[in-house]
């Protein structure tokens, strides 16, 4: 076993620690490049892997010699020479003008191009509009400024950056996550890993993250819609978290092109992707080319099979419209339990509408507290904590996980549909809050995708567990598993507990002007529809005097 490095390169420790796990994980997925990277770098000299791991974490790709310093490398230039050989580094490489530009300082611009530029007084971004006769030329740094300092380039990034998805199983993490967790400010379950632990089981798998990743960059740069679908190509592949990108990504352009009017390529779009929302909004679109039967159609099949509370909610709506169009009867749906009304006129706070309620209904023998979703969430996180960070097949791929990469996919609950019983049983008896307090204590401070630790407190937790009813916990949870993604939100801002009678209530706050959102609606109306006690708290400004 190598010996420990020193506490300075503890960049370079973790990145070793990424490379074991890769060759551990990955072997038989790597191409050659990959491969012979991996094994080259372990026999370059250390500061040589210091400076191409310091580089990988910075912004670049250019980096300018006379700006590297690191105390624990020594001389940039030596412990480049061995990465300029590989050629994982280079200071050779031709910039346009546009790539020049951003590695000046802008005395340094002015005295290269000052017979070019009508005055110096020019910002840096608008002297580029003045550089025409420069525009096509393309030099290396040294044959810009053969008197300035050297300049490096990265030329391993894209294969930093394959290794980086092979650990991570996506591009949105980086290697900073080491770092944030060897500090403590982060800090994830231990999850055991199998061989079935991989975000890809297949080269082709990480082939096509890269491409979708790729696409959706693209597309969020603005480029045509149409351009990026020829090259994407039909996705053929049973990764279901590769099915999941792909979907969101089709949804992303059919959305984009419903906004700029291409209503008939939206709606075809719409159709080649399982993403939720996808058929919610095949019937917006068809209502909007006028073909109400096509939609009236949808608005049926979704009603009788809704994919979530959120899109039953929408397609109701559309089907008044489309009875009114097609001239059919009108049907008298059951109109929601309307919840209790609370009316304040409060001074104008200078802090949230919530908090001046909070300080309003507060009583020290029935404290207030502003939750919102957080304590519910909690609650069924603490109770449901094992169930949620199983180890199953394609759910945990590296040690930085806050939660299952598969939360927001449809399969989630049902992949757990026996833990989670199993879980939701115990509300049936009295050990309940044992099991609760008992997470709660293990697990304290541990990143979950529902547990809020800033917010939850013992004395919280207590008076939570002393006045929730099993039964409404029970209810509040059946529902959050119904849909995990969409229902933990709009839950209601406040809870005021009365801990000598074992009761509370939860109240909605609206400002001045303000209504309520869709998702809170479909909660008030749940608790309603469950004798759970919920409130809306309408507040008014009082009128300021003259």
């Amino acid at each position: 076993m190598p010996a420990p490095l020193a506490p300075s390169l503890y960049y370079l420790s973790n990145f070793h620690r990424a490379l074991d796990w890769i060759d551990e994980r990955y072997a038989d997925l790597l191409d050659a490049e990959e491969a012979a990277f991996i094994a080259g770098f372990r026999e370059l000299p250390l500061p040589s892997q210091a400076l191409l791991v310091r580089l990988a974490m910075r912004k670049g790709p250019h980096f300018r010699a006379g700006k590297l310093s690191y105390a624990e490398i020594g001389d940039i230039s030596e412990a480049a020479a061995p990465l300029l050989e590989l050629g994982w580094l280079s200071d050779s490489y031709p910039l346009a003008l546009d790539e020049l530009l951003p590695l000046l300082l802008k005395d340094e611009l002015i005295a290269r191009f000052h017979d070019d530029l009508p005055r110096a007084s020019l910002k840096k971004a608008e002297l580029y509009e003045h550089l025409h006769a420069y525009h096509d030329q393309v030099k290396t740094f040294a044959g810009w400024y053969p008197d300035l300092d050297r300049l490096y380039t990265l030329m391993a990034t894209p294969l930093c950056d394959r290794l980086r998805l092979l650990f991570f199983g996506n591009l949105q993490q980086d290697w900073s996550e080491f770092v944030l967790a060897d500090l403590g400010i982060f800090r994830y379950e231990s999850v055991p890993f199998t061989a079935d632990s991989r975000a890809f089981r297949c080269r082709d798998d990480l082939e096509t993250y890269i491409h979708l990743w790729n696409g959706a960059v693209r597309f969020e740069a603005g480029e045509p819609i149409a351009e990026l679908l020829a090259e994407l190509g039909d996705l053929r592949t049973d990764n279901p978290y590769l099915q999941a990108r792909h979907g969101r990504l089709l949804y992303r352009m059919a959305y984009q092109l419903e906004r700029e009017g291409e209503l008939d390529a939206a709606l075809a779009l719409y159709r080649r992707t399982a993403a939720e929302g996808s058929r919610q909004r095949q019937i917006r679109v068809l209502e909007r080319l006028q073909r109400f039967d096509e939609a009236h159609a949808l608005v049926l099949a979704a009603l009788a099979a809704p994919e979530s509370d959120g899109e039953l909610q929408l397609v109701e709506r559309a089907r008044t419209r489309l009875v009114r169009q097609l001239g059919l009867p009108k049907d008298k749906p059951g109109k929601p339990t309307p919840p209790l009304r609370i009316d304040l006129e409060l001074p104008r706070p200078d802090f949230n509408v919530e908090f001046a309620v909070q300080a309003v209904l507060h009583e020290d023998a029935a404290p207030v507290y502003y939750v919102e979703n957080a304590l519910i969430c909690s609650l069924f996180g603490l109770l449901c904590w094992e169930v949620i960070f199983a180890p199953l097949p394609g759910a945990f791929f590296h040690p930085f996980q806050a939660g299952p990469s598969d939360l927001n996919r449809a399969d989630f609950v049902t992949r757990r549909a026996e833990g989670f019983a199993a879980r939701l049983a115990l509300l049936d008896g009295n050990t309940y809050r044992a099991a609760i307090r008992d997470t709660y204590t293990a697990k304290s401070g541990i990143l979950s995708p529902f547990v809020h630790w800033e917010l939850l407190d013992e004395n919280l937790l207590e008076q939570a567990l002393q006045c929730l009813p099993a039964a409404h916990l029970k209810l509040w949870f059946e529902r959050l598993l119904a849909d995990p993604k969409a229902n933990r939100a709009g839950m209601p801002d406040l809870i005021q507990f009365w801990p000598d009678e074992a009761r509370y209530r939860m109240i909605e706050v609206k400002g001045p002007g303000d209504r309520l959102q869709d998702n809170q609606k479909r909660w008030l109306d749940f608790c309603a529809k469950h004798g759970m006690p919920v409130e809306v708290c309408y507040v008014r400004w009082q009128e300021e005097p003259a």
